[in-house]
Formats: C-alpha cells, sequence, structure tokens
C-alpha cells in the first residue's frame, strides 16, 4: 500500500508539472517540465535521507559515539525485524525524533540532543520503536515524496501567480483570475495531502511501536512530555521536513496553523494507543 501511495503521488507530481508546462510554454514547456518531474522524483527517492538530516543539522553516529543509544536502537531493531538503521542525532534542545530513509534497508533514525536528555529509558524506547514502525511501514518515503509534490505545487502556484501579475488581460485565452485562484487553492491542496497521509502514519506508527515494545506505557508517557516540551522549546527547522518529526515542531505556534498541522491532536494519540 505505501509503494502505492509513492506511485500515485510521483504519478501526480510528473502530470502535473506537465500539464502546468504544456499550459505555460506548449510542448517545449511540457518536455521541460517533464525533466523537472523526473529529476525531483529520482531525488525524493534516492537522497531523501540526506536532504532531511541536513534540514535538521544531524551528524551521524557509530556505536562509540553512544553505546547506550545505539544498543537501544540495535535491540529493538530486532524486535521489528528490521535491519540496524542509521542513527544520527540533531543539535537541537526541543525534544524530537525523526526517521527517514528510502526503505528499510536505508532507514535512518534521528534523535534531538533535547530528547536524549529529557526522556528517560522507557519513554525513550517508545519513542525509538515509533521510528522505527515508519522504517517498517515504510511511511518515511511516502512523507518524503509529499512533501517534494506540496513544494512543486506551491511553487507552480507561485508561478501562476506572477504570471497572472504581470500579464494582467493582455493574454485571451488565459483568464488571469483564474490562474490567481488556483494559485492560492493549489497550495491548499498539497498541503492537505501531506497532513492526510502523515496524520494517518502517526497513529499506525504508535500501534505498531506499543506492538515492538511490548507496551504502550513508555510511548505514551513520552508524547505527553513532548506535547508539552514543544510549546516550550522552539525549534527552527524546514516546514518540508516538520511533517517527519514524532511531535509537531511548531506545536507551539497559535492561530491559524494549527488548523493545517500535519500530526493528529496529541491527546487522541495517547487515547488511542492506550486503548489497544
Amino acid at each position: 500500500m505505501q509503494m502505492f501511495k509513492v506511485f500515485a503521488l510521483m504519478t501526480g507530481l510528473t502530470v502535473l508539472l506537465v500539464a502546468a508546462g504544456g499550459y505555460f510554454g506548449g510542448s517545449t514547456g511540457a518536455m521541460i517540465f517533464f525533466g523537472i518531474a523526473l529529476v525531483m522524483n529520482v531525488g525524493s527517492y534516492w537522497f531523501s535521507d540526506r536532504v532531511v538530516l541536513k534540514m535538521y543539522g544531524a551528524r551521524v553516529i557509530e556505536r562509540s559515539d553512544a553505546p547506550e543509544l545505539y544498543e537501544m536502537v540495535e535491540r529493538l531493531a530486532r524486535r521489528a525485524q528490521l535491519p540496524m538503521p542509521t542513527v544520527a542525532i540533531a543539535p537541537k534542545q526541543q525534544p524530537n525524533a525523526f526517521a527517514t530513509g528510502r526503505n528499510p534497508e536505508h532507514g535512518v533514525v534521528c534523535f534531538t540532543q533535547g530528547i536524549l536528555q529529557s526522556l528517560d529509558r522507557d519513554e525513550l524506547e517508545g519513542v525509538t520503536a515509533h521510528e522505527l514502525a515508519h522504517i517498517k511501514h515504510r511511511h518515511m518515503l511516502v512523507g518524503t515524496v509529499a512533501a517534494t509534490m506540496a513544494g512543486a505545487i506551491t511553487m507552480l502556484a507561485t508561478v501562476a501567480r506572477w504570471g497572472a501579475i504581470f500579464a494582467g488581460g493582455r493574454d485571451g485565452d488565459r483568464n488571469p483570475i483564474a490562474i490567481l485562484a488556483m494559485s492560492i487553492v493549489a497550495p491548499l491542496a498539497a498541503v492537505l495531502v501531506q497532513m492526510a497521509i502523515s496524520r494517518q502514519n502517526e497513529f499506525q506508527a504508535d500501534r505498531t511501536a506499543a506492538e515492538i515494545v511490548g507496551s504502550p506505557q513508555g510511548l505514551a508517557s513520552a508524547l505527553r512530555r513532548l506535547d508539552s516540551t514543544a510549546k516550550q522549546i522552539p525549534m527552527e527547522v524546514n516546514p518540508a521536513g516538520a511533517h517527519l518529526a514524532i511531535a509537531n515542531p511548531f506545536s507551539g505556534r497559535g492561530g491559524v496553523s494549527k488548523l493545517f498541522s500535519t500530526h493528529p491532536p496529541m491527546d487522541e494519540r495517547i487515547e488511542r494507543l492506550l486503548a489497544r
């Protein structure tokens, strides 16, 4: 199912870019945008882990750098029947964690410095199992491709908006008002797609994490603590990679942004987790 989602998103991205290229530049524009779509799809598949780690300023560690953490990840990966993932640490004070990589053989689990200092062993095991669950279900690739698609739609909407502004009504074949409307609606649709995928993935990863550890209590306790600290400790990160984190890095921000959070409400996650 996850690979089908990836294929659907990549196909949708390609069709969207080719259609936009054809609309703005005819057959030549369609071919150029097809090339752009191909580069985006290949890049999002092969280099997603490097891009996300760079977003968070994370560095890959070896066993000798953090023996206890490395051993815990290794032990839980065996329980989840997964290859040992790459382990990384991001120099961020907000307690958080995420998984990335194109498949289980190239999985990466990253912890912020803040989460390693804030959680006890049971809580950290729950968080680690949650990230391993994302790897097991191949959520990381889906999320990365969805982010690429959202970024591409937003880019096209920006091009359309500025094109309508500068072209005005000179081009009788194209309605500038319709283009402006599309430029507003398209980014909203992209965010909604990304949000829906990410939210359902979080619920599934929570359930699988409890199965890997053998109890939901550690993860539930960690989620409560992460929800509280995320509101107190800000974290600067590219919004394109925010949905990969176990707790919304921007949860401390109020206003309209809460309506478009890529994470489900923490209370709901905890309730579902403990009800299993």
